[in-house]
């Protein structure tokens, strides 16, 4: 089990009002699978992925993360799990604009300090990976959208992390961007990256191997694709 979430709840203060956004969630990813979790705006889907990318804490609940209690883990620790652990990929890409495609594939491996050459090569190689090897000096001015969100795919897994992450990875795109990508995500998940996908969209949501639903911070249901055409 890589990821096994129990009884996750999440509130939130405001001033004298506690705000429930996360209630009773239960989730289990096993290493290799591909999971969507698919709800509206508001479900909690985001508070949910920020747990999960150990960017935030539960109210309550237990959190193993690779066999690892996660929430015994102080803000340094975490911060380490995340670095090492985790790849992101977000809906607007996050590229710094003055930087080289290797330059910003390369920097979560400075923030791990790895020398420089190993640095370029695991960048290089990494770019290949996501079909950008022609692309390693371009700017992200000088790329299409689909071509920053590879970018961003292979900084996400230029560090080898137990999980990739990826949070409405399509929204910015247009639809044939979108498709390869997600085909994409289908090629590195057939290699044995775990992927956890946050989305409102069934039709992307579809491309994973498992669909979970979460409506008013719930999850309401769990399972295959078969399950999900009713």
């Amino acid at each position: 089990m890589i990821l096994d979430l129990r009884n996750i709840y999440k509130d939130y203060q405001q001033e004298k009002l506690v705000v429930p956004v996360l209630k009773d969630v239960s989730l289990q990813v096993e290493e290799g699978e591909y999971v969507a979790i698919m709800g509206p705006s508001g479900s909690g889907k985001t508070t949910l992925m920020n747990i999960i990318g150990c960017l935030d804490r539960p109210t309550s609940g237990t959190f193993q993360l690779a066999g690892e209690d996660i929430l015994k883990y102080k803000d340094r620790e975490m911060s380490n799990v995340r670095l090492k652990s985790i790849g992101f990929v977000f809906q607007s890409f996050h590229l710094l604009p003055r930087q080289s495609a290797l330059d910003n594939v390369a920097l979560p491996l400075s923030y791990a300090g790895i020398k420089k050459k190993e640095r370029r090569e695991r960048a290089t190689r990494a770019l290949e990976r996501v079909g950008l090897g022609d692309r390693v000096t371009f700017k992200p001015t000088q790329l299409s959208g689909g071509q920053k969100q590879r970018v961003a795919i292979a900084r996400a897994m230029v560090n080898n992390p137990k999980i990739l992450l990826a949070d409405e990875p399509t929204g910015a795109l247009d639809q044939k961007s979108g498709r390869q990508i997600m085909e994409l995500f289908e090629k590195l998940n057939e290699e044995g990256v775990t992927i956890v996908m946050i989305t409102h969209d069934k039709a992307i949501a579809d491309h994973a191997k498992r669909v979970v639903h979460i409506i008013d911070g719930e999850i309401t249901e769990a399972g295959g694709k078969e399950g999900q055409d009713e």
